[in-house]
């Protein structure tokens, strides 16, 4: 069984959702965060995120990287109904978390973070880290990105 700090650091990702006050589930390895996003997340987890990463309010930015608005969330939170995001946008609010918080520990800071996220990146055909947000495949690009240059190797 995987342990907390495997790919994609699960235990940081279910801290930046909120962990066990917001998410009410003990996520431990893969299999509980798939169950999670199964399940579908609350929107408070991705209020939280959202909180917690200034870019993601920047115009766009959410919408790559979720798939949802920001307006749309806004609504749904003036309205006061108790939604659980689809399956797709909780799997990707997950993917986020971990890709952010992968990011936060090469990068050395959340403000290091978000700004690579922000910023053309050379090994990725100069292609901002968020825009890539949009697809599986570049998102694993730019997960295998930070892995690159974690070890050291950068093209």
């Amino acid at each position: 069984m995987e342990s907390l700090e495997t790919k994609g650091d699960i235990k940081s990702a279910f801290e930046l959702l909120g962990g066990e006050r917001i998410l009410k589930a003990r996520i431990r390895n893969a299999m509980d965060a798939h169950d999670a996003i199964t399940h579908g997340l609350d929107t408070k987890a991705l209020f939280y995120m959202i909180s917690s990463v200034s870019l993601l309010e920047s115009h766009g930015a959410l919408q790559k990287a979720i798939g949802v608005s920001l307006r749309t969330l806004q609504r749904h939170k003036a309205s006061k109904n108790t939604r659980r995001l689809s399956i797709e946008q909780s799997s990707r609010t997950w993917r986020f978390a971990e890709i952010f918080s992968l990011a936060v520990r090469v990068m050395g800071s959340e403000e290091a973070a978000e700004a690579w996220l922000d910023k053309p990146a050379i090994g990725l055909s100069n292609r901002k880290p968020i825009d890539l947000l949009q697809t599986s495949a570049g998102a694993e690009a730019v997960e295998e990105y930070l892995t690159r240059i974690e070890y050291g190797v950068y093209a």
